[in-house]
Parts: structure tokens; C-alpha cells; sequence
């Protein structure tokens, strides 16, 4: 019984410490990704600093790198935990190696004690002749081989768990070590932690004595909002209007080719004379609303594919518009984004100015990148319209989704072009503050704006 204990003990600790290995090697590696990127922040916020012009953008790279020292400290934590699990491990398993050692030092003595006391030939060749027959005088000899063969292997015994004993401190003194350094990591993080909120409390500061000349940039930014909304809205009703064009055409055009078959049945019924009547299908109705037309096999998918619980629109009635819908929402937080690099500055929603009153609603997400930064689609789709708002506006149609690019200052598409994902689209204009800038959107068919952060992958 206790066998299976000490087994289930030593499977218990080797399982924990690979358990241990793997966590530990995510949180370094999550600790090599945020120190990149607070590098990266603090590189950005150097240059914008050198732009006298307080912005939003300087306060979104302020939060995004409290955001992320906040998050190095909880992962740096999480270390500290991890360290003082594997030094309470350590110790564990050391206390039950000494008491193992102990066990086994006090039956070595034993045995030397036993050893000790009938040292002599005589005693031996006693044991031996004293047997009541040959079998017996061999077993006497097996055992005495077996007890010297017992001996031997108490002693390696001692020897390999006095070594793991000294390996175990070893390990216990480098765990201490590394505790001690991330102990005095989290330190130095807390402090330049407690830095940032002075510099974000600073730039609030500005951005309060700025408020006028914000408060008129948000005004500007209302304007071109519900301008391209107007636009979209636009588009979106043009799109659905030319698909049902299509759609009827295309209903009216296989009902006259029915019609065009049952005549010519007709005629040649009549030719033979036959009074057998001729049979006659009914034309393909005009779909229902959550019905799919099927242009390759000229029929009517109801669920398009048999997915009753989707809802779907018009814009899929043609097979590239449904697979298009389909590849769009597969994708879904796995978008790839629409820009090499770049952070977002305003968010998706309702959001404020801390330090004012100041408010604002964005469609969208903004995406501060440099100036000329290539704009790239991020699914297949076509080109719904190219146009002008004071910097160009790119509207790419995904079956019933739209994706809108828009603050470029040059654009490589045109109107019904067909496009992939990662097609270069043009390039980024300078925003308010100067420095690039693009606004990302995604709309349904209804033109109802969805977060386009929950479509795009993480970064």
C-alpha cells in the first residue's frame, strides 16, 4: 500500500512540474509580446510628442500602454505564483526525500550491525554445513548472495536519493533566484506604471485646455459621419434594388423559357394527334423572403444549404453573392486587417474625451497608420463605389456585408472591379493631427453598423 502511495506521489510531482514547464513558457513568451509592444507604443509616443498638437490619438497610445503594463504586471505576477508553487513542490518532495534517506541509512545500519556481528568464516561455513541437505546448503548459499546482492543495493540506494536530494536544493535555490528577480521586475514595473498615469493625467490636461478646438473637430467628424452614412445607405438600396432587378429578370426569363417547352409540347402533341393531355409545371414563383435562388441548378434553395436558422437577403441570390456571405461570416474574428500596421484610436460605439464633455459616436474604428500606408480589402467581394468626401471613400460589397475604407488619398480600385482579400485598395491620408489615418467599417445588409473588431482577427 505504501508502495502505491510513493508512486502516486512521484506521478502527482512529475505531472505537475511538466504542467508547470508548459505554463511557464506561455508566460514568458506573453511577457516578450507585451514588452514588444510597450516598445512599440513608446517609440510612437515619441514621435507624436513631437507633434504639438495634442490629440485623441496621443491619449489612446497613453491607455493602450497603461493597459499593457497593467497587463505585464498580472503576467509577471502569475510568475511569482507559478515560482512559489515550484518552491512548495520542491520543498514537498525534498522533505520526503530525507525522510526516505533517514528510512534507509537507519536499515543500512541494520544490516551492518547484522553483518558486523557474524563477520567471521566460521559463522558463515556454520550456516552452511549446519543444513539438513544439499538442496537446503544451496538455498543457504543463494541467500547469503541475495543478502549481500541487498546490501549493495541499499547503499546505491542511499547514494542516487542523497544526489536527487542535492539536485532538489539546487533547483529550490535557482527557483528563489528567479522569484527574486521578478520580484524586483514587478517593482520597477509599478513605478513606471504610476509614471504613465502622471503622462495620461498630463495629456487630459491638454486635451481639456484643447477642448474648443476638439469640441469643433468632433462637430467636423459628426458632418463627414452622417454624410458617409448617408452615402452607404445609398448604396446599400441600390445594390438590393439591382439584385431583385437581376433576380426578376432572370425569373422572368426561365418562366418564358417554360412556357416556350410547354408550347412547343403542344404543337407536337397535336401533330400526332394525341388526345393525351400534356403535363404542365407551374412557374418558378418569385422567392420568399429567407429563400436562396440557385442560378446554376435553376431552383429554389430554401436555407441555402439547409441552414434553416440563418436569415438571408437578396444580395445572395446569385451563387457568387451567397458564397461570398458565407466566407465573409466563416471568417468571422479572423479577418485579416486592413492595414500592415497601425493602432486604433477610436473605438467602435458611443465614446468620450476624459477631462470634458465632450462626446461622439464612431461606425466604425479609426486606425492611426504613417501616411501613404497601403489600404488592403480584407475579403473577396466587388466594388460597390469609388468616391469623394473630402478623401476618397472605397465601399467593397462581400455578398450582403459591405466593408468601407474610407480617409484615403489615393485608390487603385474602380466600380465593379472584383477583388480578394489583400488586395491593395490605395493609400492612407493625413488626419486631423497629421498623421495617418483610415476608418474601417462593417454594415449588413439592413445598413446597420457592426463592430468591425469582432470580425477582424487579434493583433
Amino acid at each position: 500500500m505504501l508502495k502505491k502511495i510513493f508512486i502516486l506521489t512521484i506521478l502527482f510531482v512529475i505531472s505537475t512540474g511538466s504542467y508547470a514547464q508548459q505554463t511557464r513558457e506561455e508566460i514568458q513568451k506573453k511577457q516578450q509580446e507585451l514588452q514588444k509592444e510597450l516598445n512599440d507604443l513608446n517609440s510612437k509616443l515619441a514621435d507624436i510628442k513631437n507633434n504639438k498638437k495634442i490629440s485623441l490619438s496621443q491619449l489612446n497610445m497613453v491607455q493602450r500602454k497603461i493597459k499593457a503594463r497593467e497587463e505585464l504586471i498580472s503576467n509577471i505576477n502569475k510568475e511569482m505564483r507559478r515560482l512559489d508553487d515550484d518552491i512548495y513542490l520542491t520543498q514537498l518532495e525534498m522533505n520526503r526525500l530525507r525522510k526516505e534517506l533517514d528510512t534507509l541509512k537507519q536499515q543500512y545500519a541494520k544490516s551492518l550491525q547484522f553483518a558486523y556481528k557474524n563477520r567471521s568464516n566460521y559463522d558463515y561455513l556454520n550456516f552452511l554445513f549446519s543444513s539438513q541437505s544439499f538442496n537446503d546448503a544451496v538455498k543457504r548459499v543463494a541467500y547469503l548472495k541475495s543478502y549481500r546482492s541487498f546490501r549493495e543495493t541499499q547503499a546505491a540506494t542511499i547514494n542516487q536519493t542523497t544526489n536527487l536530494l542535492s539536485q532538489k536544493a539546487g533547483q529550490l535555490t535557482s527557483r528563489k533566484t528567479e522569484k527574486n528577480v521578478a520580484l524586483g521586475e514587478q517593482n520597477k514595473q509599478l513605478v513606471v506604471l504610476e509614471q504613465d498615469k502622471k503622462d495620461k493625467d498630463q495629456v487630459v490636461k491638454n486635451l481639456k485646455n484643447r477642448e474648443q478646438d476638439l469640441g469643433q473637430e468632433i462637430r467636423n467628424r459628426e458632418k463627414m459621419r452622417q454624410k458617409l452614412q448617408q452615402n452607404l445607405q445609398v448604396i446599400i438600396r441600390r445594390e438590393i434594388e439591382e439584385a431583385r432587378k437581376r433576380e426578376k429578370e432572370r425569373l422572368a426569363k426561365l418562366a418564358e423559357e417554360e412556357k416556350r417547352k410547354r408550347d412547343a409540347e403542344i404543337a407536337r402533341i397535336k401533330a400526332i394527334g394525341s388526345n393525351t393531355k400534356p403535363t404542365t409545371e407551374k412557374p418558378t414563383a418569385d422567392p420568399k423572403p429567407k429563400q436562396v435562388i440557385d442560378t446554376e441548378n435553376k431552383g429554389v434553395v430554401t436555407g441555402g444549404g439547409g441552414d434553416k436558422n440563418r436569415s438571408y437577403s437578396i444580395l445572395e441570390s446569385s451563387s457568387e453573392g451567397l458564397s461570398q456571405s458565407v466566407n465573409f461570416e466563416n471568417n468571422r474574428g479572423r479577418l485579416p486587417w486592413p492595414a500592415d500596421q497601425g493602432n486604433v484610436t477610436i473605438h467602435f460605439g458611443p465614446y468620450e474625451v476624459p477631462g470634458t464633455k465632450l462626446k461622439g459616436v464612431s461606425d466604425g474604428i479609426d486606425i492611426e497608420l504613417p501616411v501613404g500606408a497601403n489600404v488592403k480589402c480584407v475579403a473577396d467581394g466587388e466594388v460597390s463605389a469609388v468616391f469623394d468626401l473630402g478623401d476618397q471613400t472605397i465601399v467593397i460589397k462581400h455578398g450582403k456585408y459591405f466593408t468601407t475604407y474610407s480617409h484615403l488619398s489615393t485608390v487603385n480600385v474602380t466600380k465593379g472591379q472584383t477583388v480578394k482579400a489583400g488586395t491593395n485598395l490605395g493609400k492612407a491620408a493625413a488626419g486631423d493631427d497629421g498623421a495617418g489615418q483610415l476608418t474601417f467599417m462593417v454594415t449588413n445588409e439592413k445598413g446597420t453598423n457592426l463592430n468591425p473588431e469582432t470580425w477582424l482577427r487579434r493583433r
